[in-house]
């Protein structure tokens, strides 16, 4: 006999969101559940049917293969994916999928299971030349690691905890509702399925401790601010012998006086005297290897960008180094003498007016005539 599609099954569209899905399984497993089919052996293969199809639609990776190949995608007998529910446990399906409700716990409330320990993270600022050149650093770490007296079984040491006799280890007990199956965390102990009976005096218990760790931390070259440097098996030690989290270490690098940066490019301004400008010459830039000469053109207008390539950073991603680009900046003079004032109005007053001075400024007059045009044409 073929089986039906699994999405006419659960009445719902192909390109069905899992959200959907779940929620038209929810729908179709209330009326059809063997607790309240009463042994009706019909309706029975048909909540397996809709079980099956659930499971199917609901895994990423059989989903796929069930909308390339159809139902060989996801026969155990032809492919590596594994089959339906008709052998699987109600209870467990319909726990993963009605567990959100009343807190229970499906699959993953049957069995006690320690707990990971917590991801930690440090904030660690770089200067920008440490960033860029890499450097080892030692950072202090507040954590909590396993208990060395009690191992971290939280027993005292010579002893050991014991099963727990109200959920016989398990760490959830089941409870019934109507039809419904609920689990919820064991209120003897706390849902850790053991009983300490004689605690530790070290941890009182816990299995854990507080202490400060220090760590050496190799940060690498060409880092910059929101790269994250993972230590493994740094964080948090786990519950109950459990392994530890992860340490992520995120980089901040600090405000430079000088450079500014922007990927692999290094940004910054150079002030540039007035004659400077207007003559030409040569000046001094600093760069993160040092000084560097940069020949600056006569006539040079500020705000003109210079790239001096390969003085930039190279990415802790890879790739060429980057540039460094210059912005130079026409410093007008300031605190002018008396006989400075007067050379500067003999200057102004050889460029002539008119005409004449529009050779030397071309860029003011430009303006001032766009100006002009834009009244005119806006009074007529």
């Amino acid at each position: 006999m073929s089986k039906r599609d699994y999405y006419e099954v659960l009445g719902v569209d192909k390109g069905a969101a899992e959200r959907d899905i779940k929620k038209a399984y929810k729908k179709l497993a209330m009326k059809y559940h063997p607790d309240r089919t009463q042994g009706d052996k019909a309706l029975e293969e048909k909540f397996k049917e809709i079980q099956e199809a659930y499971e199917v639609l609901t895994d990423s990776q059989k989903r796929a293969a069930y909308d390339q190949y159809g139902h060989a995608g996801v026969d155990p007998n032809r492919s590596g994916f594994g089959g339906g529910g008709a052998g699987a446990d109600f209870g467990d399906i319909f726990g993963d999928v009605f567990g959100d409700i009343f807190g229970g716990g499906g699959r993953g409330g049957r069995q006690s299971r320690a707990r990971q320990g917590a991801d930690l993270r440090y904030n660690l600022e770089l200067t920008l030349e440490e960033a860029v050149r890499g450097k080892d650093v030692e950072i202090r770490v507040p954590t909590l690691v396993g208990c060395d007296v009690c191992d971290g079984s939280g027993a005292k040491k010579g002893t050991k905890p014991t099963t727990c006799p109200t959920c016989h280890g398990n760490g959830q007990v089941q409870m019934r509702q109507g039809f419904f199956a609920v689990q919820q965390t064991c209120p003897t102990c706390s849902g850790r399925g053991k009983i300490i009976s004689d605690p530790c005096n070290a941890c009182h218990g816990q299995g854990r401790v507080e202490k400060t760790k220090t760590l050496s931390v190799k940060v690498p070259a060409g880092v910059d601010t929101g790269d994250r440097i993972r230590l493994s098996g740094e964080g948090e030690a786990g519950e109950n012998g459990a392994p530890p989290g992860d340490l992520y270490v995120q980089v901040h690098v600090r405000e430079h006086k000088i450079f500014t940066r922007d990927g692999s490019n290094l940004y910054c301004e150079v002030p540039l005297s007035f004659t400077a400008a207007a003559l030409g010459g040569e000046l001094d830039v600093p760069t993160l290897d040092g000084k560097v000469k940069l020949k600056i053109n006569p006539e040079t207008q500020t705000g003109r960008m210079f790239r001096l390539r390969g003085k930039g950073v190279k990415s802790v991603r890879g790739g060429a180094v980057g540039d460094l680009m210059c912005k130079v900046v026409v410093e007008t003079p300031v605190n002018l003498s008396s006989k400075q004032k007067a050379l500067l109005e003999e200057f102004q007053a050889s460029m002539g007016e008119g005409k004449q001075a529009a050779k030397h400024r071309p860029k003011e007059h430009g303006f001032f005539d766009g100006v002009k045009k834009f009244f005119d044409d806006w009074t007529n």
